[in-house]
């Protein structure tokens, strides 16, 4: 078997243009690669492998950046290609509190960083643990501007809607923009399936779906999916439809141990076949994780 090759930190990184307006960071996703060691770790496990993407809505001098990345490497990155393009001005709006997407924060320790009351609880109850993660996260720098719902931005021109939405994570926070009809999902939509955190929340899961599948954004940015699909513009609505799909098939699997062992080709196998979702063989471990914690709640 061979070894994982170990390439450095930042140098596969690709800066894409799913819009004019919006610079898309995107890593990973590069069969056997890592990026930090070879050894178990939750960014080459949980994103690196799986691919991740954050985002910076830009116009004029003026940007939000949707989520910090992986690294302080890549936050650099990040930083400076924004630059490039005439950023002078960084507002940090985060999506949720987990490792992958709060990394990159003490590069913006200057700006503005906006995130629910409920990241910074997370975050804080978690600081510990973070801060002497693999890799860590030290210092772990705390948002500066907390919001407790709904809250509107101005990039310029174009308008910036915050909405908390309760999917994938508690303190899931999704950015609109409305007059470009694109959704910026973070983690509470991925493809080809979501990564389940907080199984017990399932149900709640489902209905916050459907809820924001009734916004009705043709095009959806999320943090992990497919390099291409997302450099293209996004994913359409289908991909919300495709999620309720497979959260409530996790769900059958309580009561039907036939779905339970069912490898990730064979469960999401209409929507591979119809072209809705891609099959990417590492999502292979992330189901079969989601189904073990499924099967673990209690009885309802």
């Amino acid at each position: 078997m061979t070894a994982p090759a170990l390439l450095p930190l930042g140098s596969t990184l690709n800066v894409l243009r799913p819009h004019p307006n919006v610079f898309a960071f995107y890593d990973g996703r590069i069969p056997g690669a890592r990026a930090h060691s070879a050894a178990p770790n939750w960014l080459d496990d949980g994103a690196y492998a799986l691919g991740v993407c954050v985002y910076a809505v830009v116009a004029g001098h003026e940007a939000i950046v949707y989520d910090t990345n992986i690294s302080l490497t890549h936050a650099r990155m990040m930083r400076a290609a924004l630059a490039e393009a005439g950023v002078t001005s960084i507002r940090v709006v985060l999506s949720h509190w987990h490792d992958d997407h709060v990394a990159g924060n003490e590069v913006f320790a200057d700006c503005e960083i906006i995130a629910l009351d409920l990241t910074q609880k997370a975050l804080a109850a978690h600081r510990e643990e973070m801060e002497t993660a693999s890799p860590p996260i030290k210092p772990l720098v705390m948002p500066n501007r907390i919001i407790t719902g709904p809250t509107e931005l101005w990039v310029g021109p174009i308008k910036v809607e915050l909405e908390p939405a309760e999917i994938h994570s508690h303190d899931g926070l999704i950015l609109l923009l409305p007059q470009l009809g694109i959704m910026l999902a973070g983690d509470t939509l991925e493809e080809p399936i979501t990564y389940v955190a907080e199984p017990e929340r399932l149900g709640v899961h489902v209905e916050e779906l459907k809820r924001i599948r009734a916004w009705g954004y043709p095009r959806i940015l999320p943090n992990h999916g497919a390099r291409d699909v997302i450099a293209a513009g996004g994913y359409g609505p289908e991909l919300i439809d495709a999620t309720i799909r497979y959260v409530k098939k996790l769900l059958r699997t309580r009561t039907d141990m036939s779905l339970a062992d069912q490898d990730l080709s064979t469960f999401i196998a209409e929507d591979i076949a119809s072209g809705t979702l891609s099959y990417f063989a590492p999502y292979e471990e992330v189901h079969a994780n989601n189904v073990k914690q499924v099967l673990a709640l209690p009885p309802s």
